[in-house]
Formats: C-alpha cells, sequence, structure tokens
C-alpha cells in the first residue's frame, strides 16, 4: 500500500445489520490504535441512507449511499440478513464495478452470499460461517466452499468465517497491506494475537462420525509442523505424525486446508521469513535456514513469486530491527 496516502474502506451494510461484524472491521480500519499511526480511513454506506435498523435493535445513522463504492479501495460486506436473501441489482452492479476498478472486495460471515450472487466468487475458494457452508455450496455449487477455515483470501477478493474470523482476516489484510509489525501494533492495541492463519480450522461443533472411513481433523500435525519449519518436513513425515499413508494424507490435507501440503508449507515459511526480516536483522541466509528454505538464492526466488519483491525491499520497506 503506497505510504503516501491512505487507503479507505467502505462498508456495505443492509437492513438489518449485525453490529458485531460491522465492528470487526470498523476497529481495525477505522479505530483510534495509539501505538499504529493512522494508515486507513473508514465509511460505511447502504443502498439508501438514513436511519438503518440493526439486529440489536437500535438504529444507525448511514450517510452514505452506493457511490460510496466509487471512492473505495477496499470494500467490506460485514455480513448480511437472511443469510441468502435476494441482493438488489444495483447492489450487485456497485459491487462488481467496484471490483472492475481494483477495489478488493471482502465478505464477513454471510456477506460471502453477496459476494457469490455478485458472481465474484465464481470458480474460486470461499468461505462463511460453518453453519452456513452447506447452503453456500448448495446456492453456489460454482463456488468451492472451504467448510472448516478461518478465512480464504484471493488478494482480490477475500472471505471469511464467523464474527471472530472477521477480525482475523481484517488483520490479515493489514498485514498484506502494511507489514506483520504494523498489524501486529493495531492487534495489540485490540488485546488480540497478531495473526492467525486463514488455514486454521473454525471453532465449529465436530461433525457426528459416520463411519471408520471418517477423517480426523489435521490441525495438531499443523500445529507441530508450524514449531519446526526449519526441519525436513516431506509429506511423508508429515503423514507419519499423523499416522497415516502418505497417499492418505495428501488427499485429506488437501480435502481440509485447500491447498496440498507443500503449498501449505511453503506460505507459512515464507510468512515466518516476513516476521525475521521485520523484526530481526539476521542475514538473508540465515533468514533462510531459520525457516526451512535452505539457502538465500531459494528464499530470494520464492520470496519474489509469493510477495513480489525481494526479502531486501521487504526489509527496508517493513523492518523495525536497527529503528528503534
Amino acid at each position: 500500500m503506497p505510504v503516501s496516502r491512505h487507503h479507505h474502506v467502505v462498508a456495505l451494510l443492509n437492513d438489518p445489520q449485525s453490529p458485531f461484524e460491522l465492528a470487526c472491521a470498523a476497529e481495525v480500519f477505522g479505530g483510534v490504535h495509539t501505538e499504529a499511526p493512522a494508515r486507513y480511513t473508514f465509511e460505511v454506506c447502504a443502498r439508501r441512507p438514513g436511519p438503518l435498523p440493526t439486529t440489536a435493535g437500535y438504529p444507525l445513522l448511514v450517510e452514505s449511499g452506493l457511490d460510496a463504492l466509487r471512492r473505495a479501495d477496499t470494500v467490506v460486506v460485514p455480513g448480511w440478513q437472511p443469510p441468502g436473501g435476494p441482493v438488489p441489482d444495483d447492489v450487485l452492479d456497485a459491487l462488481r464495478a467496484a471490483h472492475r476498478r481494483g477495489a478488493r472486495t471482502v465478505s464477513i460471515c454471510t456477506g460471502a452470499f453477496v459476494l457469490a450472487q455478485a458472481g465474484l466468487l465464481d470458480g474460486r475458494r470461499a468461505t462463511t460461517h460453518w453453519r452456513r457452508t452447506g447452503q453456500l455450496a448448495a446456492d453456489f455449487p460454482e463456488v468451492s466452499v472451504a467448510e472448516d477455515v478461518l478465512y480464504v483470501d484471493h488478494g482480490d477478493v477475500a472471505t471469511s468465517a464467523g464474527s471472530g474470523a472477521g477480525i482475523d482476516l481484517c488483520l490479515h489484510l493489514v498485514r498484506s497491506d502494511l507489514g506483520s509489525s504494523y498489524a501486529a501494533q493495531v492487534a495489540r492495541s485490540m488485546v488480540l494475537p497478531p495473526h492467525r492463519d486463514g488455514s486454521q480450522l473454525q471453532y465449529a461443533p465436530p461433525p457426528t462420525p459416520t463411519g471408520p472411513g471418517t477423517d480426523a481433523s489435521l490441525a495438531p500435525v499443523l500445529e507441530w509442523a508450524l514449531t519446526r519449519l526449519a526441519a525436513d518436513l516431506s509429506v511423508g513425515r508429515l503423514a507419519a505424525y499423523a499416522g497415516l499413508s502418505p497417499r492418505t494424507f495428501a488427499r485429506r490435507f488437501v480435502r481440509q486446508v485447500g491447498v496440498s501440503p507443500g503449498q501449505w508449507l511453503l506460505q507459512q515459511r515464507i510468512d515466518a521469513a516476513r516476521s525475521l526480516l521485520e523484526r530481526t536483522d539476521l542475514p538473508v541466509e540465515t533468514v533462510a535456514a531459520r525457516v526451512g528454505l535452505s539457502s538465500a538464492v531459494n528464499l530470494r526466488r520464492r520470496f519474489r513469486t509469493a510477495v513480489g519483491t525481494t526479502p531486501g525491499a521487504y526489509r527496508r520497506l517493513f523492518g523495525e530491527a536497527g529503528t528503534a
């Protein structure tokens, strides 16, 4: 995100609006965080400006109409009631136009149904609250619904699970825009953990077992791998820890996490490298070894592909070591 201007976030509200889902975005992007200088501006809009009923029984005064989406850098749909209910054509048209213009489009919880109706999730992975994933998959078969992740981010479009996961997604977007250090300052101001990976499982009741072939959660092996990124974490070793054959493990991993074990592991290593580049002045070769990417050459190649810049340039932009 350019440092010379504020990034404008607009939340699109609907009657009745959930105040908590709106607050997830408002607190991250519009809150006052004393440790983090303001880098975002926040605005709410609705199809018809004026008093907007909420699920809490009190109205919100919304001053902006759909024209606000024309000036948004990010559009957030913080839930939609009723889930899967009809969305007016002019709302869908305004969302599509904002996306075509380059605005990042984000949903929290049941807001995913609105993005799906606009066609922005066609052919993509997406998620929503665990109670509604089946409905989303049934209503929009062209969407690949991830049932048990916290959020899915495609860069231009992102979706989150329930309200708490909406905060995780918003902090993830801040981290993508401004680096881990800034996101950690915002999270600390909100008394929240700085980062939860999107592939972590939703807090939902476990499904009732249907037979001996029912999948068990892979959360323990994910947590185990995250503490050993510098080690040789082959599919075979991960499968052995999970007590599965490599083929069964790989198939179950894709089903539960949405990507292959190798893709997931590479993303965790890139994220760990970003954190080390921001917080330390360790040589790039040492960073590569600590996150399991073997060499500076390999780290630079992987980092440029994933982040779009070099480790050195990233450190110059986001690094805090030596600036305190």
